[in-house]
């Protein structure tokens, strides 16, 4: 991925590698045309959007060893849907974003001000 950048306008960084994250698990959260979920806005799992999530059908924390897949614990580092974020968001259990490993493009459906009030102090 040539030249990507985050939504602060500087090369886009590695969200995590332990566990591997990313529509190509290879730990970042590019903008591509073939992932239709989106998974371009890096976040530091929490508790309370685990529960959130499991609650809405998709649940992140049970392992799935099938498919190459780890289970996540609070903590953890990963690659997230926008619209995903947006909802937990809206349902005040969003969790903080690592603006240096999220897409540029995640700006066209978020405002930075928005990103920049739950950015993950590093």
């Amino acid at each position: 991925m040539v030249d990507e950048r985050n939504v602060l306008g500087t090369e886009l960084a590695t969200c995590s590698e332990d566990p591997t994250t990313g529509y190509l698990r290879d730990g970042c959260c590019h903008h591509l045309s073939g992932d239709a979920g989106r998974h371009e806005l890096c976040a530091v799992m929490t508790d309370e959007f685990l529960e959130y999530s499991k609650s809405r059908g998709n649940d992140l924390v049970t392992p799935r060893p099938e498919l190459d897949f780890p289970g996540l614990s609070a903590g953890d580092r990963w690659c997230l849907c926008i619209d995903r974020w947006l909802e937990a968001k809206a349902a005040d259990v969003a969790p903080p974003v690592v603006l240096e490993a999220t897409a540029e493009q995640v700006l066209d459906r978020v405002e930075l001000s928005e990103l920049e009030a739950l950015a993950h102090e590093s």
